[in-house]
């Protein structure tokens, strides 16, 4: 089985529940094995799973027995769709009760826990060849999607933009300057971005933090890209 870690998006829609969406998988990014995964790639997998009545791809913890991790499941997907950007995922923790279920959701809205990462499959005729002179070896156009991880060390640089750990916290210019820093950028630009953002995000009229939970992943991946 193939696994592949991309840039996401990752965020608690409601942290006491355990509940989470983000992004399984980007189109059209190279990740650090060369491959390029294209529209429509997921969509006969989704279909088949839907179909099977056996529920949605499992959660693992750093892709469990594949990687020689716990093999147990650490939650559920309830949701999983494309859309123009990606593998669109939603799902929550289980457990929350128990000492392993609290360490799970710690991991992540602390921000140890950084990355979405997909293990596939390949069937015949799902990818073609890519340009290697660009660094891309397979562009793939049919995946068997077979579980999305949570995983602590992405393949792919830009995977390590994470909102999860301080978008509920912030209240001040410094609480955002710390934020952006948090997300990758030197202290200079995280200084000057936070100096022209903040007044803008405290004059919209939805909750300023609401605007950063939504938006702050997206910035920070455009530019860093």
């Amino acid at each position: 089985m193939n696994s592949t870690t991309i840039p996401f998006e990752i965020k608690f829609s409601n942290q006491s529940a355990g509940l989470i969406e983000g992004y399984g998988s980007v189109f059209g990014n190279i990740d650090s094995h060369g491959d390029v995964i294209e529209p429509g790639a997921f969509k006969a997998s989704l279909a088949a799973w839907k179909a099977g009545g056996q529920g949605l791809p499992a959660m693992y913890m750093q892709h469990g027995a594949a990687m020689g991790a716990d093999p147990r499941p650490v939650g559920i997907w309830t949701e999983m769709s494309e859309d123009s950007r990606g593998l669109k995922v939603a799902g929550k923790l289980v457990g929350l009760d128990t000492d392993t279920g609290r360490y799970n959701l710690a991991l992540i809205a602390e921000g140890a826990i950084r990355g979405l990462s997909i293990g596939y499959r390949v069937p015949t005729g799902g990818a073609r060849s890519g340009d290697r002179s660009k660094g891309i070896a397979r562009h793939l156009t049919n995946i068997d999607l077979r579980e999305v991880s949570l995983v602590t060390d992405p393949s792919n640089g830009l995977a390590r933009v994470s909102s999860l750990k301080a978008a509920d916290r912030v209240a001040s210019i410094t609480d955002f300057e710390g934020l952006l820093k948090e997300a990758g950028f030197s202290r200079s630009a995280a200084r000057k971005l936070a100096a022209g953002g903040w007044p803008a995000l405290k004059n919209l009229s939805e909750d300023p933090v609401a605007a950063l939970r939504q938006h702050i992943n997206q910035v920070a991946i455009t530019l860093k890209g």
